[in-house]
């Protein structure tokens, strides 16, 4: 991931803002433990192990962030908390064979205050969901491995070169590539399952698969 990052010094509290253009793909996994051990074969190393995740999208009650492509989120994972804004690029290369956006996040001390600090602007909790992720690094990318409530994905995130030649050894055909948000995704589920599932949170799936 190419990008600016910085500090920002606030008397003794210091933050990590990062600004950067995110390329990635997504695809599914059929069996998340086993891709894991495919990835260690392949030469990456575990960076973070296998994690609860969990995500807020904020957005105003009438959906605008959404109808731009952007996302607001606070995302709760292996004891950090980090806000994230992503946007498309301004040259208007969102999505191609991968996906593109720019982001700019920093961890934050206190996500439940934000959160309140939000809702005093107006912005309400959108939509949430849930993962078990693992991230891995080969030193040039990364990959996360994610268990969803509707199933498993990786996500490789890097240049597009290096995405292409990784996904080739992986036995990913380009054909598979994911460029669709875990939102999307979980739209296309409800459809296809007929879910009354409003979140994709275990809870939610589980819940409206248990009433059906």
């Amino acid at each position: 991931m190419a990008g600016l990052c910085f500090w920002l010094q606030t008397g003794a509290a210091y933050t990590l803002c990062m600004i950067a253009v995110e390329t990635e793909v997504k695809f599914r996994v059929g069996d998340a433990e086993e891709f894991s051990r495919r990835l260690a074969q392949d030469g990456f190393h575990c960076v973070t192990p296998r994690a609860f995740e969990s995500n807020t999208l904020y957005d105003t009650p009438d959906r605008r962030m959404r109808t731009r492509t952007e996302i607001l989120r606070i995302r709760s994972y292996a004891g950090r908390t980090v806000l994230t804004h992503k946007r498309p690029p301004v040259d208007g290369l969102g999505e191609n064979r991968h996906k593109h956006r720019i982001e700019t996040e920093t961890e934050v001390a206190d996500g439940a205050a934000l959160a309140e600090v939000f809702r005093s602007l107006g912005l309400v909790p959108a939509f949430r969901y849930e993962k078990w992720r693992s991230e891995w690094s080969d030193g040039e990318g990364h990959c996360v491995v994610d268990e969803t409530p509707i199933g498993a994905y990786a996500e490789l995130e890097g240049a597009p070169e290096w995405i292409d030649r990784v996904a080739e050894r992986l036995g990913v055909e380009q054909a598979d590539y994911i460029t669709a948000s875990y939102g999307r995704l979980f739209e296309q589920w409800r459809m296809e399952h007929g879910s009354s599932a409003e979140h994709l949170t275990f809870e939610a799936v589980g819940g409206a698969a248990a009433g059906r």
